[in-house]
């Protein structure tokens, strides 16, 4: 005697209908998850306006040259912690190689794929020519690095660089 097999249950239009239904429900559910998280995540434009952008270019240019015929010597050394405090020194010296002093400087870190984690660095003259900042909760990784340097109200001084923090 042999043992009896167990029929094979017939595809039926009702089966096929609801594997389809959930095939596109699940295909439509993992297609909107990834939507929303690719909205929420990427802020978007590098610049809020591009025709604004294009008219400060001329004006970049011109400080750009002027800068470069000043020919000074800016140095800048960053440094993070384990605690996220990342430390600033910056020495800035003119084409004679004397110390810049009384200069405001700014800088700011900022994330080349999410402006919203920017951080801005209070920087304040320690010495002549030396300037010290820091700022917290900075994240390890790829950062810019942008000093900008003001003297008598106007811009003297803008340096961009890209550097990784660990």
């Amino acid at each position: 005697m042999t043992p009896a097999t167990p029929a094979a249950r017939p595809i039926t239009g009702r089966f096929v209908l609801i594997t389809t239904i959930a095939f596109f429900a699940v295909v439509i559910g993992v297609n909107a998850v990834m939507m929303r998280l690719a909205i929420t995540t990427l802020p978007g434009t590098e610049v809020d306006s591009a025709y604004s952008a294009s008219l400060a270019y001329q004006r970049e240019i011109v400080a750009a040259r002027q800068q470069n015929e000043r020919d000074w010597q800016v140095a800048a050394h960053i440094e993070r912690q384990p605690n996220g405090v990342a430390s600033l020194a910056i020495e800035a010296r003119n084409h004679a190689g004397e110390p810049l002093a009384r200069m405001k400087f700014a800088a700011r870190l900022e994330r080349p794929i999410d402006r919203r984690a920017d951080r801005a660095i209070d920087v304040a003259e320690a010495g002549r020519g030396t300037y010290r900042g820091s700022a917290e909760n900075v994240a390890a990784g790829q950062w810019d690095l942008v000093i900008e340097g003001d003297a008598e109200g106007r811009r003297m001084f803008l340096s961009k660089s890209r550097i990784v923090l660990n």
